[in-house]
């Protein structure tokens, strides 16, 4: 077996994909006479400075040789958007079967999802490995396709990508996709299928907005399913479609940590007590501060998240609550949270019994009086406090939310869910 990584073939400017790298690069295979196992779509960190949206690597497994694999890489890396001087494409070539790639590469590959990764340690664990190198510009691509090539033995969640590619004619241009049947393939088979559209806005998340090859994305956790889907959209001509085993929607670049330990350009799932009341700020952007002891960490739900906010904005001080999300200048960006323990009342100045007015301080340490009647009481009440929120998991909707975050119909949560559809 021969496992090839690719990685930083497109550019945010002028377009193309590494998805589309790599189904040319499975085509070429198979016209070589070798058969393609499986290719993966692996997420990184949605950190990275350098990334294109969805920092996305790639890794076709075949049974050719790694000698005429290397050879059809190089023509493959020809389709990259090098013009860019920041698209630096790499490839890395493993003449082994990708469930026996070294530990050390495995374990490159979550650190590569986590955190931030650089070329040199790459180029050095490539060669230690054995792999064959293949790169263009100053070979930053590398640090994504030898986290391709671990992908498999470092990861064991997956889900399903269908993608169809536009004719190449018409790259660039408005795509052609009819929303009424994303939106009624979408409905039939979600919850398999998911982030297809986003419901609220109407808005076809599956459609790319980018100068890309790609016409639509579907994703899911059952690959017939997402092809069914793919199947049911009216659009533009398909020109090619490939199926792609990928970490999307799985949070394998969360890390359990306590609220001191959060550092920036990665991603957390944190927990602490509401500080202080939520503050809608310029932009319409909502923070809140979770503490714990004496640590406090800034969390922000931004303008893209949309609805998401009001159930930001629903938390009160002394709430309990998991958050997730990536840590940028010392603010976690929500992606999902976890409503722990909810304030259920709150201590008021009583009410005088008889008259129902409000009682007024009788002096320090006094308690409270009533003018009007003369009662009196010790001190302020306890009274219920009506909320708008409940125990349990929120996300930001379909719209706003990263291609590995999880999303909540997938399951597997330690509370109950409120999915955003």
């Amino acid at each position: 077996m021969t496992v090839v990584g690719l990685d930083d073939t497109d550019s945010r400017e002028t377009g193309m994909c590494t998805t589309y790298a790599a189904a040319q690069l499975a085509d070429a295979v198979r016209e070589e006479g070798g058969s393609v196992e499986r290719v993966l779509l692996v997420r990184l960190n949605p950190a990275v400075e350098h990334k294109t949206r969805g920092n996305a690597a790639l890794a076709v497994h075949t049974d050719l040789d790694a000698e005429r694999a290397t050879t059809l890489v190089r023509e493959t890396l020809s389709l990259a958007q090098t013009d860019d001087p920041k698209t630096n494409p790499g490839a890395v070539v493993a003449d082994c079967a990708p469930e026996a790639v070294p530990p050390q590469v495995a374990d490159f590959t979550v650190d590569a999802i986590r955190e931030i990764q650089d070329r040199v340690t790459a180029t050095t664990l490539a060669d230690f490995a054995g792999f064959a190198r293949v790169e263009r510009g100053n070979g930053r691509g590398l640090v994504g396709a030898l986290a391709a090539v671990g992908a498999w033995a470092a990861l064991d969640d997956w889900t399903y990508e269908h993608i169809a590619y536009r004719e190449q004619s018409r790259w660039g241009t408005e795509r052609d996709v009819d929303p009424e049947s994303v939106r009624a393939a979408a409905d039939e088979h979600y919850p398999v299928v998911w982030d297809t559209v986003d419901r609220d806005s109407g808005y076809p998340v599956c459609v790319p907005r980018t100068p890309c090859p790609i016409l639509y994305g579907i994703r899911g956790d059952d690959a017939d399913a997402c092809r069914t889907v793919a199947d049911a959209v009216e659009s533009e001509p398909v020109a090619e479609r490939a199926t792609f085993v990928t970490n999307q929607g799985t949070d394998v670049h969360l890390q359990d940590a306590a609220l001191g330990e959060v550092t920036d350009d990665s991603a957390f799932r944190v927990t602490g007590t509401v500080a202080d009341p939520p503050e809608t700020r310029r932009g319409g952007h909502v923070f809140v501060t979770l503490a714990d002891g004496d640590d406090r960490l800034p969390c922000a739900a931004f303008e893209p998240t949309k609805r998401f906010r009001d159930r930001v904005r629903a938390l009160r001080a002394g709430d309990r609550v998991t958050a997730c999300g990536e840590v940028s200048d010392g603010t976690l960006k929500f992606e999902k949270f976890a409503v722990r323990e909810l304030v259920r009342t709150e201590r008021v100045t009583p009410t005088c019994p008889d008259c129902g007015g409000s009682m007024s301080s009788a002096g320090r340490n006094q308690g409270y009086r009533c003018r009007d009647c003369d009662t009196s009481a010790d001190g302020k009440v306890e009274r219920p406090v009506e909320r708008t929120i409940e125990p349990g998991w929120y996300e930001v909707p379909p719209v706003a939310r990263r291609h590995i975050a999880k999303p909540l119909v997938r399951g597997g949560f330690d509370g109950p869910t409120h999915p955003a559809r």
